[in-house]
């Protein structure tokens, strides 16, 4: 039997189940998923219905030369709808001003001392940056370029974000750079990205006869007593308030997620706003902190579960029954849902950027009905129309401050 361990299914999971299924011929009755949500998509998420509502977390840039492994596993799902599941964009009003201005992103905007300081980060090795962090590596004026704008609204960076992260992401996606002001290489799914990649996916393992084990919180692993290595004996596990333990045997393979960019999110509405969690929500954090109790060669979950204020964002999901405001926000920018990225405003207080998605961005979601998604890096900084920190607002007051904007 083949174990396959998971507290939230995401595309990594996923995809590591139909390589064990297509690659390694391992038959699907034999991979069990345990998963603690009762649906699966872990933060590649997207819900909802016309009446109530839709609402996305957040969606990936995808291209084909920094992710071939998830376009590799793409070609043998077949589509919901249409085999074709992306498509090319290009961004036409990238970064705007606060007076209402389209600038001119052909340029990255570095000087020489940005040059030089963007060269040092990607020659040097990364034992040599330690802890640092972005910030400590580069002058003031690399923060007010163009590069920076649209490389940090992309990847969600900021400036006292991890400099060896920020190294990787520049080795992974330096092809990129002759055409971040327009995002053209980026792929955008038909639908979002549930309904196009997750869903399919999740449909494919079922018929493959693969198990899923939903609501069911996987709590501590249990390891055979070894000085020189690391080997799962047993899953602890609860579901439906009752504790069980899984064997897990010499001839099976276990694959554990650990953490969470999505750990503690919460969902606001028109009238009320997002609770502020921390990392005891859920059971994202939870399984990494008690397997790495007494074993460090296991990490440290702290460095990455302590600090909410320097690692969040909020993004926020427009559901519309008029079609207004699309029409004006394709007369700026030239855009057609669909065919352009992030749109962001440089100069907004929260850091805001929004994209208009191709329509319809559900599968379910009717003609008549429009969807808007985008989100904000500084969510606790005060807006500069409604004069308080977005973690404060209702969707009321984050949409008038995106509309004023």
């Amino acid at each position: 039997m083949y174990s396959f361990t998971n507290l939230i299914i995401g595309l990594a999971s996923l995809s590591a189940a139909i390589f064990l299924i297509r690659d390694g011929h391992v038959p699907g009755k034999n991979i069990h998923i345990f998963e603690e949500l009762n649906v699966t998509g872990g933060s590649m998420d997207g819900a909802g219905d016309a009446k109530h509502g839709y609402v996305l977390r957040g969606g990936r840039m995808f291209d084909e030369e920094a992710y071939a492994c998830t376009f590799g596993v793409m070609e043998s799902i077949p589509s919901l709808t249409d085999p074709k599941v992306t498509i090319l964009v290009s961004e036409k009003a990238r970064l705007i001003d606060n007076e209402g201005n389209i600038l001119d992103t052909s340029s990255l905007g570095f000087n020489r001392e940005d040059r030089l300081a963007l060269a040092d980060m990607m020659i040097k090795p990364e034992d040599s940056f330690g802890t640092k962090t972005i910030k400590e590596c580069f002058p003031q004026s690399f923060f007010e370029t163009n590069f920076w704008f649209m490389w940090t609204t992309t990847f969600a960076f900021e400036p006292w974000h991890s400099a060896i992260e920020f190294k990787r992401y520049l080795h992974r996606f330096i092809h990129e750079l002759p055409r971040l002001n327009d995002l053209s290489g980026v792929r955008r799914t038909p639908y979002n990205q549930y309904d196009s990649i997750l869903l399919p996916m999740t449909k494919w393992l079922i018929s493959q006869g693969v198990t899923f084990e939903m609501n069911c919180k996987v709590t501590d692993l249990e390891f055979k007593p070894s000085e020189t290595e690391k080997t799962v004996t047993g899953i602890k596990c609860a579901k439906d308030g009752k504790e069980k333990n899984i064997e897990v045997g010499d001839g099976d393979l276990l694959f554990a997620t650990i953490g969470s960019l999505t750990a503690g999110a919460s969902v606001g509405s028109m009238t009320s706003a997002p609770k502020i969690n921390d990392k005891h929500v859920g059971g994202d954090w939870s399984l990494w902190e008690t397997i790495a109790n007494g074993r460090p060669e296991f990490g440290n979950p702290q460095v990455f579960n302590e600090r909410v204020e320097e690692s969040m964002w909020t993004s926020f999901t427009v559901t519309l029954k008029d079609p207004t405001m699309v029409k004006r926000i394709v007369e700026f920018t030239g855009n057609e849902p669909g065919t352009g990225t992030l749109m962001t405003f440089k100069e907004s207080g929260w850091f805001m950027s929004m994209v208009l998605v191709n329509q319809p961005h559900f599968i379910n979601q009717p003609d008549n009905v429009q969807v808007l998604w985008g989100y904000c890096l500084f969510p606790y900084n005060e807006g500069d129309f409604v004069k308080k920190r977005m973690v404060d607002c209702t969707g009321e007051e984050v949409l008038t401050e995106f509309y004023i904007t």
